[in-house]
């Protein structure tokens, strides 16, 4: 009533309506969804967790019965166990007692077996104070709550107090009590327990040498020497499969990391051998015998996990590989393993392998020159002492010798000084082989007997020819530098190395092992220099045949030269020269010095080498030429002694230009003498008379000096009158003494062999090459 009078009281608030009547009226069905789902969302949520608490509890309680049921398990085994001991007691008991009713009955008759029947009650009602039958029940009990301290104890003071048990050994036989076997069944089944113990995979270090050495104490030293090897290996071959999936992953600390697991797990079981079973000539000889059977495995682990042996990676593998490892056996020897013999007798067919493979990978891509490889990138350092043969040899010449040497260094690199030490040898000698290789495809390159242009699609593919002389002399630059002293640098900068692994040594073993690198070095020059040569004679032989022989393959080295001579004396001659074929000789000679000394600039030594080599195949093949002696030898040809003197002329004009040259060859002078002895031999057969013919030698001698002299005076001459005179007339002339002698293949810019136009002995003879 009041409320209503209030409402008439105040009628102006009539639309003012509570909130409970706006939230009813204005409510929208999407929130009362809302709100119902929000309280369902709750409920469900304390459903759950209720259910996880349940579960949780369930689950612990599921855990303690399953706990239980394992130590029910355990108990009833060690309950199984016990009475089965307890069985095999009592029925060995009463075997013995029916065998002792036996003898009793064999014995004394009917009457004793009265007596026999009394004992045998006095036994089975004494058995329970019997101290042997309480002993071991007491051992059962021990063993069956794996209190093995405790039951060896009882086993060992039992054995050393019975009379019965002394000299106990593990061998038992038929004249055995029935209580030594029991014992010794239960001595085997604490031997088993304590094996459980060391080869339990969570047994502690501790408790492994107390179990062992409990099983010294039972007699079984050989038998846990055996597990303690077994249980290492075993660990080791873990730790290995743990290790291996990493080798790809890791390939550069691969090899250091699996020689540090293999050689610490050797060294950790021998000391732990030692201090457990002393120092025992028969363990320490197992321990050795183990240590090697793991080397053996260690080996085949390399081989099995190892990259593609024709790899660099799989050398550079190798390589760490025996350093690693004869680093770990040198820290072994002071236990009394020494395993560094094996461990290279096992590894130098795996090691020798991976180094064939991986030269013959450098065969290939030193052979292939056509193919570049632009997988590796040439060392800076190689470019210089080739490029200089840039501007007188085709580019892939010398592409070939930088690419060469890359691969070189590239296989040097990998080798770890243990490696140089042990097969350094080996690497020389395929590097000599290399190389020997390389050389054949530079003789390739160089113009051939074979050389035909109407054979020309039957001849081999060569990526580049050689064909002028700048290009040959390029050619042959480029590979002395190589052998003198590209190749030479980079074993030097290895085996320097070897060398100071062993400075640490005594003063003995480092004098024998610097004279062994000093002999492996000695013989490597000696194969590569012999390499070298072939290409080297390839080159004369075939530069020599040229001039020797024209195109339409007549010989302008004939003994015809020798018959047609005018004159009767060549004493009387008022300028008496060499025959034409050896001015032209000459001539070439100085041509030939000219363009070496422009393209072999600072290489004087190879320009003696190549001028003597040069000088020498002429005699050579005058001395070995039938056709040419032959000629000599026709009765039907008349010769006269003018021949003879020319003939001897020639060879002292070889001779000393050998020597003013400034490259006095002994082999020049001995077959040049050789070739004198024959041609008088062959004249006086045919009825010149030597004495009266030839004047001495000293003349022989003066007039080869002369004839050079006027020679180099006509090259002057004509060098003078030449438009292109870059090559500058040093006017040496030659003297009687040796001593003034010029060397010249080492004067001043291009002068080293005075050029000459050879125009008029090609005029005169045709005995030159015509392209020279």
């Amino acid at each position: 009533m009041e409320s209503s009078e209030e409402e008439d009281d105040f009628p102006s608030i009539e639309t003012i309506t509570p909130q409970s009547k706006i939230d009813s009226l204005y409510q929208s069905h999407t929130e009362k969804g809302i709100r119902k789902l929000c309280c369902e969302l709750l409920d469900l949520k304390d459903a759950v967790e209720n259910l996880c608490g349940n579960m949780q509890t369930k689950y612990l309680a599921f855990m303690r019965m399953s706990d239980e049921v394992v130590e029910m398990e355990h108990e009833l085994v060690e309950l199984q166990k016990h009475i089965s001991g307890q069985g095999i007691l009592v029925q060995d008991l009463m075997t013995g007692v029916c065998r002792e009713i036996e003898d009793w009955n064999a014995i004394d008759g009917n009457n004793v077996a009265s007596q026999q029947d009394d004992e045998l009650e006095d036994v089975l009602w004494s058995e329970a104070d019997n101290p042997q039958v309480l002993f071991l029940d007491n051992v059962d009990i021990l063993l069956a709550e794996h209190k093995v301290d405790e039951a060896l104890e009882a086993l060992m003071a039992e054995e050393k107090s019975s009379p019965e048990l002394k000299g106990l050994t593990d061998t038992s036989s038929s004249e055995e009590s029935t209580y030594r076997s029991a014992f010794l069944k239960r001595k085997s089944t604490l031997v088993e327990q304590l094996t459980e113990i060391v080869q339990h995979p969570s047994a502690k270090t501790v408790e492994m040498k107390k179990a062992l050495a409990s099983l010294i104490k039972l007699g079984k030293g050989p038998f846990a020497h055996q597990i303690l090897l077994e249980l290492y290996r075993s660990r080791l071959r873990k730790n290995i499969e743990v290790f291996l999936p990493s080798c790809s992953l890791c390939p550069k600390t691969f090899p250091g990391t699996l020689c540090k697991l293999v050689f610490s797990s050797i060294s950790t079981a021998t000391k732990e051998s030692i201090l457990i079973f002393g120092d025992d000539p028969v363990y320490t000889s197992r321990v050795v015998q183990w240590a090697e059977w793991e080397i053996e495995s260690f080996v085949r682990l390399v081989k099995d996990n190892a990259p593609s042996p024709d790899t660099v990676s799989a050398l550079d593998a190798a390589s760490n590989y025996i350093q690693a490892s004869l680093a770990f056996c040198s820290m072994l020897e002071p236990q009394g393993l020494k395993l560094s013999k094996l461990l290279l007798v096992l590894l130098r067919p795996y090691i020798e392998e991976v180094l064939e493979l991986n030269f013959r990978r450098a065969r290939r891509l030193i052979l292939d020159v056509t193919q570049p490889d632009e997988s590796s990138e040439l060392s800076t350092h190689l470019v210089s002492p080739l490029s200089a043969f840039v501007a007188s040899s085709d580019i892939v010449l010398v592409d070939s010798g930088i690419r060469f040497m890359d691969i070189i260094e590239d296989i040097l690199v990998q080798l770890t000084p243990p490696a140089v030490m042990h097969f350094g040898g080996s690497v020389l000698m395929r590097i000599a082989q290399l190389f020997d290789k390389y050389m054949g495809v530079l003789i390739k390159s160089l113009p051939g007997p074979s050389d035909d242009d109407n054979l020309t699609e039957l001849k081999e593919v060569i990526p580049f020819r050689a064909e002028t002389d700048a290009e040959q002399l390029a050619l042959l630059g480029m590979a002395f530098t190589i052998l003198d002293e590209l190749l030479p640098h980079a074993v030097k900068m290895v085996w320097s190395l070897k060398k100071e692994g062993k400075e640490s040594n005594d003063d003995i073993a480092a004098s024998a092992a610097t004279s062994s690198i000093s002999g492996e070095l000695k013989d490597w020059k000696r194969q590569l220099q012999h390499s070298f040569d072939k290409l080297k004679d390839h080159f004369c032989r075939q530069y020599v045949l040229s001039f020797i022989y024209s195109r339409e393959g007549k010989t302008r080295l004939n003994a015809q030269i020798y018959f047609d001579g005018d004159g009767e004396d060549l004493i009387r001659s008022s300028e008496p020269l060499p025959s034409l074929p050896f001015q032209a000789l000459f001539a070439k000679l100085q041509q030939f010095a000219t363009v070496a000394g422009d393209v072999l600039l600072g290489k004087e030594k190879l320009q003696k080498l190549l001028l003597a080599r040069l000088t020498e195949t002429v005699v050579m093949w005058l001395s070995d030429e039938q056709e040419f002696w032959g000629v000599f030898e026709d009765s039907a040809i008349p010769i006269k002694a003018l021949g003879l003197q020319q003939l001897l002329l020639d060879m002292h004009f070889t001779v000393e230009l050998a020597r003013f040259a400034g490259y006095p060859s002994r082999q020049v002078h001995q077959i040049a003498s050789a070739i004198i002895a024959r041609a008088i031999r062959t004249f006086s057969a045919r009825g010149i008379d030597p004495q009266s013919a030839l004047p001495e030698d000293e003349w022989f001698v003066e007039t080869a000096k002369s004839a050079i002299n006027k020679l180099l005076a006509g090259s002057e001459s004509e060098v003078d009158d030449d438009d292109d005179g870059h090559i500058i007339s040093h006017g040496n002339s030659i003297s009687d003494s040796d001593d003034t002698a010029s060397s010249l293949s080492s004067v001043e810019s291009t002068e080293s062999f005075v050029s000459a136009s050879m125009g008029e002995i090609e005029s005169a003879g045709d005995l030159t090459d015509p392209e020279a």
